[in-house]
């Protein structure tokens, strides 16, 4: 897992901001009925972010997630990734949620990549983006390469190699969205030969991309906890909202 169950966003609140909330469950084309969270600001800015959780799911820290984007005039939904072998229903803390981890499919998340986009393309939000972390950061480069007709996709601290199943380095040839990549420099799992190979496919396909790495921050750094890391956290969350304006 990334996040602790107590951890959140490193992201100032703005107070005062007028923006709702949703839980939904959302249906993709293969049936599946999954848990969603809606976050929507009063004056929208026309801009949509789909939100990737990391290997749990989803849970608190990307519903806060979706709530600071909205804050800032994005319509933000964050969504689950095991309605095919949990169910729809909100969770509790104590959720077993690595057998379920194993039993999703590249094809699965993208189908649920799908949903969500195709909710906020209901709201009338034609510019839309994904952001993910870990496992959801390799499944938000995929999601490039998915034809979901993106304006781009963020990824924190995702593998991009080959691992059960061709990854965002194997597919950089057809990803039609800029990659923006926020990588960790002591990741335990995603080396700097990885990063490496992942910039240069990017390069090569000639897909707009910028990859940037912290050094000495760990494996999910971007979390209020890790005062260490504070100032790549800030630096990452200004380089986030830099890019959705930049290909918004």
């Amino acid at each position: 897992m990334c996040f602790e169950l107590d951890s959140v966003p490193p992201i100032p609140v703005i107070s005062g901001a007028a923006v709702s909330h949703d839980d939904l469950v959302l249906e993709a084309k293969d049936g599946n009925r999954f848990a969603a969270f809606a976050a929507t600001p009063d004056e929208p800015n026309g801009i949509g972010v789909v939100i990737l959780p990391d290997v749990r799911g989803l849970y608190r820290f990307y519903e806060e997630l979706a709530l600071r984007f909205a804050e800032r005039g994005y319509t933000a939904l964050a969504f689950d990734y095991f309605g095919r072998t949990a169910g729809g229903d909100k969770r509790g803390d104590d959720f077993e949620y690595m057998p379920h981890v194993q039993q999703t499919t590249p094809e699965g998340v993208q189908a649920d990549v799908a949903a969500a986009v195709d909710y906020l393309r209901g709201l009338g939000i034609d510019r839309i983006f994904t952001v993910g972390f870990c496992f959801g950061g390799r499944n938000s480069w995929l999601a490039a390469a998915g034809g979901h007709g993106l304006a781009g996709a963020i990824g924190f601290y995702g593998n991009p190699a080959t691992r059960d199943s061709p990854g965002p380095t194997d597919r950089a040839g057809e990803m039609q969205a800029p990659i923006l990549a926020l990588q960790a420099g002591d990741d335990q799992n995603i080396t700097a030969e990885l990063n490496a190979e992942f910039d240069r496919a990017l390069t090569d396909a000639g897909v707009q991309h910028e990859l940037v790495t912290y050094d000495g921050a760990p494996h999910s750094f971007f979390d209020r906890k890790q005062e260490d890391f504070a100032d790549a956290s800030e630096d990452a969350w200004k380089r986030v909202l830099a890019f959705l304006e930049q290909h918004a």
